[in-house]
């Protein structure tokens, strides 16, 4: 057998290709046609079954007072003397004082 009898695999190759594609397309357009996500729960609905430590998650209220008590709890400790240790001698300091504290401490080395 010659050369030119045989048959050439790319004729073939096409055909499977263009199927491939055809059934590709095929399936996006069934897809595209017939799917619809399920509808999206708000944000800020009420949260059920959270546990007591969670329970400032719940609602948009909620989260806002327990951040309001986060900030008011985090100036007061920024701005008041407390006693840490006191048999170690360990106070916690407004952040005032103790930036000038420091500023004195390393200043005066130079």
């Amino acid at each position: 057998m010659s050369d030119s009898s045989a048959h050439s695999p790319r004729p073939v190759a096409l055909i499977t290709t263009l199927f491939i594609f055809a059934l590709a397309t095929a399936g996006f357009f069934l897809v595209q046609r017939s799917y619809r996500p399920a509808a999206a729960s708000p944000q800020n609905a009420v949260a059920d079954n959270l546990p007591k430590d969670l329970a400032w998650k719940a609602t948009p209220a909620s989260r806002k007072e327990a951040l309001a008590g986060l900030r008011e709890k985090q100036n007061k400790q920024a701005t008041s003397y407390v006693w840490i240790d006191q048999k170690a001698g360990v106070v916690q300091l407004p952040l005032e004082r103790a930036m000038q504290l420091t500023a004195a401490q390393y200043g005066a080395k130079k």
